[in-house]
């Protein structure tokens, strides 16, 4: 049996950010980003101070990636979440597993109540990711992504004190994480 796991940003996830930026992985959020914007995505995210970023990560190979930052939405403290699995990895259930993953290290880390996510609504396969790992969706809303650009996304939310995510319990069976 195969199983995915979270390993924490590194050296490696350079090369996953350059995979990932395609047409095809970034219509919904704005296009792909000059070298330079890679580049500097990904020094932020080995640098950053709250909130955590990993590598997805299948029998040894990395596939995707995965993870979550602070943020003000709604007069409250909550985390972000973003995801991405490559093409040829997608449909076999890794990004849900890996939100999984990642929402229940974000629930261990214990300083946010909720765990949001904000893809397009047009976006239908990150929508069933949302809905699949166990979100709640809490309405539309027009969401700031890439920065200066303005899009309408669905507000999906995740409990993570609630009985289901408490503290670790949303990984699913058969998925470790390795992350923490």
């Amino acid at each position: 049996m195969t199983s995915l796991t979270l390993a924490p940003w590194s050296e490696q996830g350079l090369d996953l950010l350059h995979r990932q930026n395609t047409t095809e992985l970034t219509e919904h959020i704005g296009g792909p980003e000059t070298a330079e914007q890679v580049r500097r995505r990904h020094e932020k995210y080995l640098g950053l101070d709250e909130g955590r970023m990993f590598l997805a990560v299948l029998d040894g190979r990395v596939v995707g990636s995965v993870g979550y930052w602070p943020r003000e939405w709604g007069g409250q403290r909550v985390y972000e979440t973003g995801y991405g699995i490559l093409p040829e990895h997608q449909g076999r259930g890794l990004a849900v597993d890996a939100v999984r993953l990642c929402a229940a290290q974000a629930g261990r880390d214990g300083a946010s109540p909720w765990l949001h996510a904000f893809p397009s609504v047009h976006h239908d396969a990150s929508n069933a990711v949302c809905r699949k790992a166990g979100f709640e969706w809490a309405g539309e809303c027009e969401f700031e992504y890439p920065p200066g650009h303005l899009m309408r996304s669905n507000d999906w939310r995740l409990a993570l004190t609630g009985p289901d995510t408490a503290r670790g319990r949303a990984v699913p069976r058969g998925v470790s994480g390795g992350g923490s």
